[in-house]
């Protein structure tokens, strides 16, 4: 089994049902296993600290994550059109990994959630690239291939997963956004497991 990570920041709770959603893709193709995992909040009081174990959902991710994975699935959700500072400053600290090459040469896809239908999912992405790009990951999307991309109301972008959870934040995932996440876990499997043969 190869080990594909999904790594994801979560507020409250959408982008962890997306993380979820992709995990089911990702778990959908023999020979590839979802390891699910999470990053701490920042806080603005500096002496605030994180418990070492999270109190629920998937545990933090260690460095070791990232030599031992075959790809990435990254999520975070829309922060004034970027990635949340918890996954920002999380990546900031990846310089060792980026000098080394270790996620060099492997795939990876994003995925968000937004307050607002027009708060910047896509450039929230696109924000979550760069620091793959740098690290020299090969970035998949979702193609047009799939019907749900041009029927979608709530989010979906060939850039990757997206879902409006509304202000309040409660608003479910939509059918075409659960089916376009599950894609997109496949064929971020599918792609790391065809990178694999020799």
């Amino acid at each position: 089994m190869i080990p594909i990570l999904v790594l994801y920041y979560s507020r409250h709770g959408s982008t962890q049902q997306l993380a979820q959603l992709i995990a089911q893709g990702v778990n959908s193709v023999p020979g590839c296993e979802a390891r699910v995992r999470t990053v701490p909040a920042v806080s603005t009081v500096t002496e605030a600290t994180e418990s070492a174990i999270p109190d629920s959902g998937a545990p933090y991710v260690e460095l070791s994550d990232f030599k031992e994975c075959a790809a990435l699935a990254l999520g975070s959700p829309t922060r004034f059109g970027n990635m949340a500072s918890a996954m920002k400053y999380f990546w900031d600290g990846t310089a060792a990994d980026w000098v080394s090459g270790t996620l060099s040469g492997k795939p990876a896809c994003v995925f968000t959630s937004t307050g607002s239908l027009h708060g910047g999912q896509e450039s929230t992405l696109l924000s979550m690239m760069l620091p793959l790009l740098h690290h020299g990951m090969l970035i998949i999307g979702l193609p047009y291939t799939h019907p749900e991309l041009m029927a979608t109301k709530s989010g979906g972008s060939p850039y990757g997963a997206t879902h409006w959870s509304g202000l309040d934040g409660k608003l479910p995932i939509t059918e075409d956004t659960r089916i376009l996440s599950i894609a997109l876990g496949k064929r971020l499997a599918e792609t790391a497991l065809k990178l694999q043969t020799p």
